[in-house]
């Protein structure tokens, strides 16, 4: 692959990640389809762990499987995106380090969430924004794997 590819390729990257960071931010804190509409008058928190979670798996009847999905999955699934695209752009890449950087901005998320109540914070939250983050890492490494054997077959072929 030549230089210029490899730039173009990268300057993607770098963009799909800020476009994700917008969304991110927009998701969080102002989207009004989760309710995101101001400050709640109420304060609410969740500083037991798996109380969330333990919840939405019990009443899933009465909340509706599109409410259990969300919370569960989607909390996980936002996460994805940010655990490859720091792997990506990291020097030094690895698991702990991927661990470590989303459980670090899933409780900032948290923590703003707690003083501007918008939304709530939630322990469960980091627990599975962190899985999230680290699915995104385990996704990071099979591409890169695929990658890397796939260019290895090119380059004997020449």
């Amino acid at each position: 692959m030549s230089r210029k590819s490899v730039r173009i390729i990268r300057t993607f990257g770098k963009v799909l990640f800020v476009l994700y960071i917008f969304f991110l931010v927009y998701f969080l804190f102002l989207a009004e389809w989760y309710g995101r509409t101001g400050m709640a008058e109420e304060y609410r928190y969740n500083l037991e762990l798996f109380k969330e979670i333990r919840r939405f798996i019990t009443y899933r009847e009465q909340l509706g499987m599109f409410a259990v999905f969300a919370n569960l999955f989607g909390n996980i699934l936002i996460f994805v995106p940010y655990g490859f695209f720091i792997s990506m752009a990291a020097v030094r890449r690895g698991f702990f380090k991927t661990l470590f950087y989303s459980f670090g901005l899933s409780l900032c998320v948290e923590v703003v969430q707690l003083f501007t109540r918008v939304g709530s914070f939630d322990v469960d939250d980091i627990l599975l924004n962190t899985i999230g983050g680290v699915l995104g890492y385990i996704l990071f490494v099979i591409c890169n794997v695929i990658r890397r054997r796939y260019h290895v077959r090119r380059q004997k072929k020449r």
